[in-house]
C-alpha cells in the first residue's frame, strides 16, 4: 500500500481550513441548532467541545500529563463562543508551526508518529470531522461525500488513523459476539487494512499493495476513500458493505 500519511504542513493547512469552516458553519447554523451527527448536541455544545479539544492539545504540547489532564478540564467559552473557538485554533496553529520536529510531548494512539506530526494530524482530523458536524447542523441532515472540501488523500489518512491508531487501543473498536473474524477495509486508491475482530480486542495492520488478503473469506467494507472515511467516522457515507459491517461496528467502532 502507498503511504497514506500526510506531512506536517499538509495537516496544518487542513487544520486551518477545517477550523475556518467549523466556525463559519456554526455561526450560520446558530448556537441552538441541533447536530444530526451528534445526537443530543446543539451547535453550542459542538463549539465548546472543539474549543476545549484544541486547548487540551495545547496543554499536551506544553508537556501536560494526559493521564491526569482531560478535555473536560479545559475552560469553556466566556463571551462569543465562535471567536473563542477561532482564538484557540489560531494559538494551536501558531504553536504547531513553530514547534521543532523533535518536540517532546505525550501522544496516545497506537503507532503514533512523532509528537509534532501526531498532534497536527490528530487535530486536523478532529476538526475536520466536527466541521462536518457544523455543516450537518446548518443543513439539517447527515453529510455526504459531496460536502467534503478535502480530498481522498486526507480521507485515506483519516481512515488509517482510526483503524490503526484508535481501534487497537484497549477498550476501543468493534467487538465480535462470538469468535474472532477477519475483515478487510479497502479503497480503489490502493489502500487495504486487515482487521481481526475478536470478542475482546481488534488487531489491525496495513496490507501491502501486492500482498494477498490473509484470508479469502474475510468480510469486506470498500469504496472511495471519502465514502469509507465518512462511514467509519459515523458521518454518513455510502461505501459497499455487503456483509453489514457498519451495523456490526456502529456501537464499538463508530466515533460519535
Amino acid at each position: 500500500m502507498s503511504d497514506v500519511h500526510l506531512d506536517v504542513e499538509q495537516h496544518l493547512a487542513g487544520l486551518e481550513a477545517a477550523a475556518d469552516r467549523l466556525a463559519g458553519w456554526a455561526t450560520e447554523a446558530g448556537p441552538g441548532a441541533t447536530v444530526p451527527t451528534c445526537p443530543g448536541w446543539s451547535v453550542a455544545d459542538l463549539v465548546a467541545h472543539q474549543g476545549r479539544v484544541h486547548r487540551w492539545a495545547l496543554a499536551a504540547l506544553s508537556g501536560a500529563d494526559l493521564r491526569t489532564v482531560g478535555i473536560d478540564d479545559q475552560e469553556g467559552p466566556d463571551g462569543d463562543a465562535v471567536e473563542w473557538l477561532r482564538a484557540g485554533a489560531t494559538e494551536l496553529l501558531d504553536v504547531l508551526r513553530t514547534a521543532p520536529d523533535d518536540l517532546v510531548a505525550p501522544t496516545f494512539l497506537r503507532e503514533a508518529p512523532p509528537a509534532r506530526l501526531f498532534w497536527a494530524r490528530r487535530q486536523h482530523h478532529e476538526t475536520a470531522v466536527h466541521a462536518l458536524d457544523a455543516l450537518a447542523a446548518r443543513e439539517g441532515r447527515m453529510p455526504s461525500a459531496a460536502d467534503a472540501w478535502f480530498g481522498a488523500d486526507v480521507a485515506r489518512d483519516g481512515i488509517d488513523e482510526l483503524l490503526v491508531g484508535f481501534w487497537p487501543r484497549r477498550g476501543r473498536g468493534p467487538r465480535s459476539e462470538g469468535g474472532a473474524y477477519p475483515a478487510v477495509v479497502a479503497t480503489p486508491e490502493g489502500d487495504r487494512w486487515w482487521l481481526e475482530v475478536g470478542p475482546d480486542s481488534v488487531r489491525t495492520r496495513r496490507l501491502g499493495r501486492h500482498e494477498p488478503d490473509p484470508a479469502p473469506d474475510a468480510v469486506r467494507l470498500s469504496g472511495p476513500a471519502l465514502e469509507v472515511h465518512l462511514a467509519l467516522w459515523n458521518r454518513g457515507g455510502a461505501p459497499a458493505d455487503p456483509d453489514g459491517l457498519l451495523d456490526r461496528w456502529r456501537t464499538g467502532g463508530a466515533v460519535g
